[in-house]
């Protein structure tokens, strides 16, 4: 397991040419556009959500409000899931086509369960809390018809992760998996507990205290909603 790229952003917007097929609403700016770098890059957790952006030294996060902060600090997403869009949409996926900051090699992201700990390299120590969903962005930038349905359904989005002991990360780095929680909840799990299998949602409170805070108030809300009217406190 290793990382076969990293990759980061800067600004783009409708004056720039998106990706292969993509179109931009006029002011529309993004740092979706992710291009593989070389040499190591500093990683470290950016702040709280809303007022930090990327874990990664020079890679532009936009819109502060959804994206970036400590609990997202990362992106990866597999080579071998992009070989497989690739094949499907007939095109070519270079790394960093998803927007992910690390394309990873031999490493089943979405399997991944929420809470497990990569050590990168020598230092560098993350964990995962949570999938990505998709965005219009996200559609807008590859300009495939019914893109958000599509990755939907395919339920392999990739995983968004904290950092926990920062470092520097760089292409060839290896990935050790150094802690791999018991419970059922891997990214995949939670991400169609979001989506399409809503009754999955009160099961991902197994996570614990690896969860993406909002993904945990998401659930903790819709576990309430699901109580006896007589079990709810007045």
């Amino acid at each position: 397991m290793r990382i076969l790229s990293v990759n980061v952003g800067r600004d783009r917007t409708a004056a720039d040419r998106p990706a292969e097929g993509g179109t931009f609403a006029a002011g529309l700016a993004t740092g979706i556009d992710k291009r593989p770098v070389a040499g190591p890059v500093a990683v470290a957790a950016p702040g709280p959500k809303g007022e930090a952006g990327s874990g990664l030294a020079g890679d532009t996060i936009v819109t502060l409000k959804h994206h970036g902060g400590n609990d997202q600090a990362v992106y990866a997403f597999a080579r071998e899931d992009l070989d497989r869009w690739e094949r499907e949409l007939g095109r070519a996926l270079p790394a960093g086509s998803f927007g992910e900051n690390l394309t990873t090699s031999g490493l089943d992201v979405s399997d991944a369960r929420i809470g497990e700990r990569w050590r990168i390299g020598d230092r560098l120590l993350l964990e995962v809390t949570s999938p990505r969903v998709p965005c219009r962005t996200f559609a807008d930038w590859l300009g495939e018809a019914g893109w958000i349905r599509r990755f939907t359904q395919d339920a392999a989005p990739g995983a968004y992760l904290r950092v926990l002991e920062p470092g520097e990360v760089r292409a060839g780095d290896p990935v050790t998996v150094v802690h791999r929680p018991g419970h059922e909840v891997s990214v995949s799990f939670a991400f169609r507990a979001q989506t399409t299998e809503r009754p999955l949602l009160p099961r991902v409170l197994a996570a614990g205290e690896g969860l993406h805070p909002e993904v945990r108030r998401r659930a903790e809300r819709y576990a309430e909603s699901l109580r006896p009217a007589e079990d709810v406190p007045s």
